[in-house]
């Protein structure tokens, strides 16, 4: 199932960053939310240019949820916010990292991170 960035066709940001962005076909890019001073990696969500523009401008980290079709901006609802420390691309502009003052779990089932709970076995050799 293929779904659609939000209901914003036309955004805010700064038109020489969304000439950077290189979108998937769904007009997202993913972000990544990391925690400033740890390094800690806290979760991946998705944005839109309108996402990216009301993070850059709010210092809250917002995002399009795929699954609902709208805008979210971290902790509306679980109190749990995403401060926002500092937002850099990657060297190829498809991907976003968040570094963000975390308050509270990151991940939506409590936890800290999304990432601490599967952590897969490594058989090749270190």
């Amino acid at each position: 199932m293929t779904s659609t960035p939000g209901p914003t066709p036309a955004s805010n940001l700064d038109p020489a960053v969304a000439a950077r962005l290189k979108r998937g076909p769904d007009g997202l890019v993913p972000a990544i939310a990391q925690q400033h001073d740890t390094g800690e990696v806290l979760m991946l969500g998705w944005m839109d240019d309108e996402a990216l523009h009301r993070t850059l401008t709010t210092g809250r980290c917002t995002y399009w949820s795929r699954s609902r079709q709208e805008y979210w901006a971290k902790g509306d609802t679980s109190g749990h916010i995403q401060r926002v420390v500092s937002v850099a691309l990657d060297c190829d502009a498809d991907t976003v990292l968040v570094k963000v003052d975390q308050t509270g779990a990151a991940c939506h089932t409590g936890d800290r991170t999304c990432f601490d709970k599967d952590v897969l076995p490594l058989s090749a050799p270190r």
